[in-house]
């Protein structure tokens, strides 16, 4: 049985440089760091203002990393040319608000839709692999895999809200075991993301299906007391 992998974010060492207009703490050092610590992937968002990561920190992180990379954009022209630019292993286009704070939710997917399909076929010839960052819907499952598709990332943040708040969060959490399981049933990979924390993680990671937790901003807030190798070595231990 092949093993949940865990993917890292680290979008917010960036925001924390930028906090001062430094050159650290380094992105790229936290890469690799998280590479050495068990990450399987490295996950940064190419955000259209730059808030957090740039496009220097794509490009060295491209060059020095060994696991895969995998790259969150907008679906705009200019992440198109700079994704086929820099070529990841992974892409995985999620929605963008400039105004929002992290990502509110998944894509709407009936939103030029032809564009979409369009530059997921243009990526696939490139040799990335591409995700789609949507709601656990049966409905969004399916154009996804019209789409042509290879992964969906389920955006958890309803249900870890719930969890978080100490609310009744069985609704969304079946939810989403009918995604994964209509998902897998596609022939789609099906990957979870947003909101994770230790308590949100463990309990998901009992739905059979899930082949990778991306998880950001409680890893990286987490890392500041115990460190990010014990913080990457916790949830190893939890979704395993």
């Amino acid at each position: 049985m092949n093993r949940i992998k865990l993917g890292v974010n680290i979008d917010h060492v960036a925001t924390v440089r930028n906090a001062r207009g430094d050159n650290y703490p380094s992105p790229l050092r936290a890469a690799i760091f998280a590479q050495k610590s068990g990450a399987d992937s490295i996950t940064i968002h190419l955000r259209e203002d730059r808030r957090h990561i740039n496009d220097l920190d794509l490009k060295k992180i491209k060059s020095k990393l060994k696991i895969p990379l995998n790259l969150e954009i907008a679906a705009t022209k200019e992440m198109l040319e700079i994704a086929l630019k820099n070529k990841p292993n992974f892409i995985c286009i999620v929605p963008e608000k400039r105004e929002e704070i992290t990502t509110e939710g998944g894509l709407n997917l009936k939103y030029r839709k032809d564009f979409l399909k369009k530059i997921i076929s243009k990526f696939k010839k490139n040799k990335s692999k591409v995700s789609l960052f949507i709601e656990p819907s049966i409905s969004d499952i399916k154009v996804s895999k019209s789409l042509n598709a290879d992964t969906v990332e389920l955006h958890t943040g309803k249900f870890c809200n719930l969890v978080n708040r100490k609310k009744n969060y069985k609704s969304e959490l079946k939810k989403i075991k009918k995604a994964v399981i209509f998902g897998n049933t596609l022939g789609l990979n099906v990957h979870a993301g947003h909101g994770l924390t230790f308590q949100s993680a463990k309990i998901l990671s009992k739905i059979k299906g899930i082949k990778e937790f991306n998880i950001g901003h409680f890893l990286i807030g987490e890392s500041i007391f115990l460190g990010m190798r014990n913080t990457i070595k916790e949830f190893r231990r939890i979704i395993k």
